[in-house]
């Protein structure tokens, strides 16, 4: 198996949860896309100085040269408790002796392999994300620590083999055009950057931080990577993490994540205002 890993800067993170709002997940400090990364559910961590992500985490180059939606693969899969979006950064360890056999053959082959949901209630999801393979070191026990970067997204379409790994034929997925041809894809993403600011705002003010404007958190994204860097700050609900990942539709998918933020901010607000009126309760 593999943990996800820290990097060695701490990134900062942003919780919203719409199911069940949990100041330990929402009420932390600001996100930028340059150092969003998969939460760490490893108690050991490790610091490796000589790997660095120069890129940042979310561009517009993450769906270039990508493959058409009936075209069909077989593709190694990994499954995590964690979701992977196109466009970002996910470390890893990986320690387990399959795992470490499949890093060995992916090594002399593209680098690329399938991370797909996992959980003990759910199971295991039909919808991943690629993981390529961006920064690697194979340590001296064959662990290896890696850098990946979330490309496509894909869907399972059957096993193909499943020992000493994991192999599926997948297909590609795509978003497609909204059922609402007016759809503004410009301004839902405004929205929703909007309320991610309110969000970073109240949330370090219930934290006892300087409540400073949060900058450009788009940077120059379209709205379909933008709305991917936005369910990747979703950590701490993986299952609403895995319904973005799942959708088709760039306008539908920013109208969850607008619904799940203005949830968030009710509740920042409320919790905010108790925090005035009783400030020896916080």
């Amino acid at each position: 198996m593999a943990f996800p890993s820290s990097l060695t800067h701490k990134p900062s993170s942003l919780t919203p949860n719409s199911l069940n709002p949990n100041p330990r997940f929402l009420c932390q400090s600001s996100l930028y896309p340059s150092t969003a990364v998969a939460p760490s559910i490893s108690s050991r961590r490790r610091k490796h100085s000589s790997l660095r992500c120069s890129a940042s985490s979310f561009s517009e180059k993450h769906h270039t040269n990508s493959p058409k939606s009936d075209d069909v693969v077989e593709l190694p899969l990994f499954p995590l408790p964690l979701v992977l979006f196109p466009g970002a950064i996910l470390p890893l360890q990986i320690f387990e002796f399959r795992y470490r056999m499949m890093m060995h053959t992916l090594l002399q082959t593209d680098l690329r392999f399938g991370v797909i949901y996992s959980d003990a209630f759910t199971g295991r999801s039909d919808v991943g994300c690629v993981g390529e393979v961006v920064k690697h070191e194979r340590l001296v026990d064959d662990r290896f620590f890696l850098i990946c970067k979330g490309q496509e997204r894909f869907r399972v379409t059957k096993l193909v083999r499943t020992k000493p790994y994991l192999v599926a034929a997948v297909n590609w997925l795509e978003d497609r055009p909204s059922g609402d041809g007016e759809e503004d894809l410009e301004s839902l993403a405004s929205e929703v950057e909007s309320h991610m600011k309110d969000v970073i705002r109240l949330s370090n003010r219930l934290n006892g931080k300087p409540e400073k404007e949060a900058q450009d958190l788009r940077r120059n994204l379209f709205p379909t990577p933008f709305s991917f860097f936005v369910g990747s700050t979703f950590e701490g609900a993986p299952r609403e993490q895995q319904a973005l990942l799942e959708l088709e539709d760039t306008a539908a998918r920013l109208k969850r994540e607008r619904e799940i933020l203005r949830n968030t901010l009710n509740y920042l607000s409320a919790a905010s205002a108790v925090k005035d009126v009783f400030p020896s309760s916080s």
